[in-house]
């Protein structure tokens, strides 16, 4: 269509005042045609009610293909044309289309559409593909009570009619509509106007402060380095229900999930997140919205180049300077993750249709991608880098392009050639394993030297590219209390073994850390001294990045079998208190439940988790009273309790009998403890529930009460939280999404197991029935990885063959989850410590 299509301009007026099941549309769509051929627009709805092309009437039921939403335009002429489409939708309970949401507390109405990756033409007819770019004219009815927000400033306002200034040249999903009794924040800077909007009932947690600042420290940092001021006029920020991602970068009209307006005191990593929410978005405002992707193949570049500038800002422009050492233990042990997985693919996919890019939105498009790309500017140079995307910019703004375009920019600017290096990181999946390899031997003075020593490189079968890394070699060693770098180079790692004689003869360290500085995307492996090194001083190493390097190195060795569960928690659990990096402490307490829980022997679960529990009980009382720190230990603790006198710890938290100083037991701690309770069996666990959520009579208290009754232990709770997931139609996505994560308790064995065949046997109805929003969810939410036994795996393999593409990815992952599982508890049954 791209080739016939062009010029292209909408006026799209809705109606919202009908009522909360459905909302008329008048589209009118000018366009010119290369030839006199036949066409189609996209379109979902309930009824078309009128076509005319070129001022005559169009058969509706010839046209309007119900089956494949298309209507068909078969007499088009050269040149101009011109086809108004009268249709009638529905509201969208799914977090896709237009998605009403009714606020519990007050009853009022809040609708916001979500269209990425293809589903604008839910809500209005159009040629819904991001390369057939378009200006719109929206224009809204609703009633006058409403505020509505799109990509443009309204130009009228008479009651309840809206009318929208014609927007930019834009790709279809990056369009938008938001409306309801919306609170709203107004400010401005440098020339943009600003809005925070959130509905009524959560005005009283707003924190628009914080949030404007970020915002505009973001756009004088963009604003600068892109060397582009902000293309789309105001700039509008919308926190609203029920949505199902973390925020979208509609044009002018960024919306948010409302997981980030924080109802209860919150840690500075979870404000570190939001900060680079609010910053990833507005770095798409130049990269995926004044420049797009020609198709979804090179979804990898938008999302990654996001997050890359999104940690750079963090870092050049903000509080959170730290931010790297949350990217290389958050973001790249995802990418590492995703990228071990059967389902790994290059940076650069091949996306043959809509279906897959939907699960698609994975560790690999956005942070591996990110790493690489982070890999890049350290090889062209962060200025070459900047003017580059500058040049790209300017040569492409309003435009679509492809990744040649983006190189070609880069290589101009730094007169390097990428070929290579696309063809190396960009075209081919996998991750590299680094591991040091040494020889030792006593030196004259006595002391033990490095006779030889190289980093040995090693590919996954599948995918067995050697790449060319840049890496540092840290040597550390204890000084009284502390480990410390006793020295560093850098090198290129090339081929299977790469020598480094300039450590011969030197002494061997209590430490040696490959990829020191974190300049590689590789996994990376410790010899055994360090390994006995890191166990008890771990925590003392004096460099927060290396820490985490460390960190992130021994849960690679848990997870891929060569280090036990049985070493690895007591490693956390005696160094933690040593980690000042909020946002790596709380990493780390997710890893460790996941240790004693998932990855270890289930022979000793009992003894890993009271080990854990007493661990973050005595950390919890020994944190700095009102810090970060105690907040992360309280939420570990409740995860972890078990035993009688911990149970009651978390009952007398909850009723206030037991007040520990500074700690705010607010309404996000008060689920924590009720889910804990529930979770772990205890009898009065419906009464626990029904009480907090009267408390907490909100739709975010619905969500942690459905979670927390699937997660009851009982045969009764799992029944009723599978026909609420299974059988509900109605059910929004929200929350069915918080009754799979309570039913999944991965210590529920043996009340999971009657679902493994259900679930197979529900896979193909939920595809066929449900949107595919609702079907993935599904797919991977409940794939029964809990019940992790030989037997699940021979189940997923007789069920592959048929299955849609999608669908029959997310079973392959879970299959590769119990797998690696096998293989953790298997090396955790044979250790001894």
């Amino acid at each position: 269509r791209a080739g016939l299509v062009s010029g292209l301009r909408y006026a799209v007026d809705l109606d919202l005042t009908g009522g909360s099941e459905t909302f008329d549309v008048t589209t009118t769509i000018r366009f010119r045609a290369a030839s006199a051929t036949a066409t189609f627009v996209d379109l979902v709805a309930t009824a078309v009610h009128e076509i005319t092309l070129n001022g005559r009437a169009v058969d509706v039921a010839g046209a309007w293909d119900v089956d494949v939403c298309r209507v068909r335009l078969d007499a088009l002429r050269a040149g101009e044309n011109e086809v108004v489409l009268r249709s009638t939708s529905v509201y969208e309970h799914t977090g896709v289309g237009l998605h009403w949401f009714t606020d519990p507390v007050d009853g009022e109405p809040y609708l916001h559409t979500q269209f990425e990756p293809f589903d604008a033409h839910r809500v209005f007819p159009c040629f819904d593909q991001p390369d057939l770019k378009a200006t719109f004219a929206f224009s809204v009815t609703a009633p006058e009570s409403w505020e509505v927000v799109s990509n443009t400033a309204a130009t009228s306002r008479d009651g309840g009619r809206w009318v929208f200034a014609e927007t930019a040249v834009m790709s279809t999903y990056i369009t938008a509509i938001v409306a309801g009794p919306y609170h709203v924040v107004r400010d401005s800077h440098d020339g943009i106007d600003l809005g925070i909007y959130c509905r009524k009932s959560l005005a009283q947690y707003l924190d628009p402060g914080e949030i404007l600042q970020i915002t505009k420290d973001g756009f004088d940092f963009f604003q600068r380095v892109f060397e582009y001021r902000y293309p789309f006029g105001k700039y509008d920020q919308l926190f609203v229900p029920e949505f199902n991602a973390g925020a979208m970068e509609n044009a002018g009209c960024v919306t948010i999930a409302e997981a980030y307006v924080f109802r209860s005191k919150v840690t500075e990593a979870e404000r570190e997140r939001r900060a680079e929410t609010i910053l990833h978005e507005m770095a798409h405002m130049w990269f995926g919205d004044l420049v797009t992707m020609k198709w979804w193949d090179d979804l990898w570049l938008n999302e990654s180049f996001a997050t890359y500038m999104s940690f750079h800002a963090l870092i050049e422009a903000t509080r959170f300077t730290g931010a790297w050492s949350t990217f290389s233990n958050g973001w790249k042990t995802w990418a590492y993750r995703q990228d071990q997985l059967p389902s790994t693919h290059p940076i650069v996919a091949d996306i043959p249709d809509i279906d897959a890019v939907k699960v698609n939105f994975d560790g690999i498009t956005y942070a591996k991608g990110a790493a690489v790309l982070r890999q890049l500017v350290a090889w062209v140079g962060e200025g070459a880098f900047l003017k580059g995307v500058a040049s790209y910019f300017r040569r492409h703004e309003w435009g679509n392009t492809t990744l040649a375009d983006f190189l070609g920019a880069l290589e101009e600017a730094s007169g390097r050639d990428l070929d290579p290096w696309s063809s190396e990181w960009l075209e081919k999946a996998g991750v590299d394993t680094l591991r040091p390899s040494f020889t030792a031997a006593s030196g004259a003075n006595g002391e033990t030297e490095f006779a030889s020593f190289a980093i040995e490189q090693s590919a996954p079968a599948a995918w067995p590219t050697l790449r060319s890394h840049r890496v540092g070699v840290g040597l550390f060693e204890r000084d009284g209390e502390r480990l410390v770098r006793r020295e560093r180079l850098e090198l290129d790692v090339v081929g299977p073994s790469t020598d480094v004689p300039q450590l011969a003869g030197r002494r061997v360290p209590d430490l040696v850390l490959v990829n020191d500085g974190d300049l590689a995307y590789a996994k990376i492996r410790l010899d055994d001294r360090s390994l006995d090194t890191l166990t008890s001083s771990l925590g003392s190493i004096d460099d927060e990045l290396a820490r985490s390097l460390c960190w992130s190195a021994a849960w690679d060795m848990l997870r891929d079998g060569e280090l036990p569960a049985r070493r690895y928690l007591p490693m956390v659990l005696a160094n933690i208190d040593g980690e000042d990096q909020i946002s790596v402490v709380q990493s780390l307490l997710r890893q460790a439940a996941s240790a004693a829980v998932v990855f270890g022997d289930p022979a000793r679960r009992d003894d890993a988790l009271a080990s854990l529990a007493d661990t973050t009980h005595r950390l919890l009382h020994a944190a700095p009273a009102g810090s970060d720190l105690q907040l992360a230990f309280a939420k570990a603790f409740a995860g972890a309790a078990r035993s009688d006198r911990y149970l009651g710890a978390l009952r007398r938290l909850l009723d206030g009998s037991l007040v520990i100083d500074g700690l705010a037991v607010d309404t996000d701690l008060r689920w924590t403890l009720v889910k804990a309770l529930a979770a772990a069996g205890a009898d009065d666990a419906s009464t626990l529930i029904d009480d907090e959520l009267a408390r907490d009579a909100t739709d975010a208290g619905a969500r942690h009460a459905a979670s927390a009754r699937a997660s009851i232990p009982s045969a009764e709770a799992k029944r009723g939280a599978w026909a609420s997931i299974v059988d509900d139609t109605a059910l929004p996505l929200a929350t069915m999404e918080a009754t799979m994560a309570g039913f999944q308790q991965p210590d529920q064995e043996a009340l999971l197991q009657p679902y493994v065949e259900p679930y197979f046997e529900a896979l193909g109805r939920m595809w066929s029935d449900r949107v595919p929003e609702v079907a993935l969810s599904f797919a991977e939410a409940m794939y029964p990885a809990a019940v992790a036994t030989p037997e699940l795996v021979e189940a997923t393999n007789a069920r592959l063959d048929g299955l849609p593409g999608p669908i029959r990815r997310l079973l392959l992952e879970g299959r590769d989850q119990v797998e690696r599982v096998l293989r953790t508890r298997a090396c955790d049954r044979e250790t001894t410590v």
